[in-house]
């Protein structure tokens, strides 16, 4: 019989788990991060769910001579903010499947 209660507690506790991951990817989905390059002429912000959802050009950066240091200004721009989405993704989601080791259960990558 204590083989049974330890299940259901287990079980218990995934059920428990799986309602705050599903809760906390619900307020990553609304979070934004934005991040800049070259000085704040390119901005780029992203959902905590890694949707690009802004880009801002300073029309002062435009110059059709040099498309080429734009365009890295936005890839600059946006692979920040990608970093920093995953990040806050990384600790808000990591908070809540740190309990796993309390379960036995072992998964890499979350």
């Amino acid at each position: 019989m204590g083989k049974r209660k330890n299940v259901n507690k287990m079980m218990q506790q995934v059920q428990q788990m799986q309602a705050e991951m599903q809760k906390a990817q619900e307020e990553l989905a609304r979070e934004t991060v934005t991040a800049s390059a070259g000085g704040g002429a390119v901005k780029a912000t992203i959902t905590g769910n890694l949707e690009l959802v802004e880009l801002e050009i300073d029309p002062e950066v435009v110059d059709p001579e040099d498309v080429e240091m734009l365009q890295d200004m936005v890839l600059a721009a946006v692979n920040e903010a990608l970093t920093s989405s995953q990040e806050m993704a990384s600790k808000r989601l990591g908070g809540i499947t740190g309990g796993l080791g309390d379960l036995g259960l072992n998964m890499p990558g979350l």
